[in-house]
């Protein structure tokens, strides 16, 4: 592909995403189809699909349709259709970094050390510093999706730690969509059930907030030893040359 139908093509994706942004009700949109889907049977799952994959290559929030998986499937078939679909959109986008936006994606992640510090540390050992970056990001999701696509890291690789490393963020906001009732209360935080239902499901949530926060903090800290360890390994060879 030439250099300038790449440019076109990303300057189309970034017309879509602004006049979405600025003209049209995005999240109320994404409430109405979360609303439909409910009953849609196989052909609500597929939309829902399509519009995950759509949201994450255009850079839109996907966390309400995560949220609205929960609503509409419950906690088991929600998580058993976002972990997939999830998947399949980081790497949809990861290979759109990796291609067509290369140029767009490099320029907006240029002179960031953290990238600096991520691209050397895949370098040794992409599926951990993956799977560490999907559990405790250090860049917003969706951008790091197309950041790593200017990595060393392995289609593989990037596929099977994303995956694991997304599952307990997923089970989170896909349990949290399960507690409410209405489309609406996404939005708005409400839920309504009865006493014990309602007891039951905060004693699940806070065992889910409680693994996550524990993952989170594990990962990052594994992270930051990683990263640092890449840091200084080219100063401890400048000292020794």
């Amino acid at each position: 592909m030439s250099k300038w139908v790449r440019i076109a093509v990303v300057a189309a994706l970034e017309g879509v995403v602004l006049a979405g942004v600025l003209l049209f009700p995005v999240d109320r949109w994404t409430l109405a189809l979360v609303d439909w889907i409910r009953s849609a049977g196989p052909a609500g799952a597929a939309l829902f699909a399509v519009a995950y994959i759509a949201a994450t290559v255009l850079l839109l929030p996907g966390s309400v349709l995560t949220l609205g998986a929960g609503f509409a499937y419950g906690p088991a078939l929600g998580l058993l259709l976002v972990s997939p679909v999830s998947v399949l959109a980081a790497t949809a986008a990861f290979s759109v970094g990796r291609s067509i936006a290369r140029g767009w994606v490099s320029r907006k992640v240029s002179g960031d050390p953290r990238f600096a510090a991520i691209d050397e540390a895949v370098g040794e050992s992409g599926f951990k510093i993956v799977f560490l970056l999907r559990l405790s990001p250090v860049l917003p999701f969706n951008l790091l999706n197309f950041a790593l696509g200017l990595t060393r890291v392995s289609l593989r690789d990037y596929v099977l730690a994303s995956f694991l490393g997304m599952l307990p963020g997923t089970l989170l906001y896909v349990y949290l969509g399960s507690l409410v009732t209405s489309a609406s209360e996404i939005a708005a935080g409400r839920g309504s059930a009865g006493v014990w239902q309602r007891a039951l499901y905060v004693v699940g949530l806070v065992a889910t907030i409680a693994a996550t926060v524990v993952i989170t903090r594990i990962s990052r800290r594994a992270l930051t030893r990683v990263l640092d360890r890449n840091r200084a390994a080219p100063a401890a060879g400048e000292l020794h040359s």
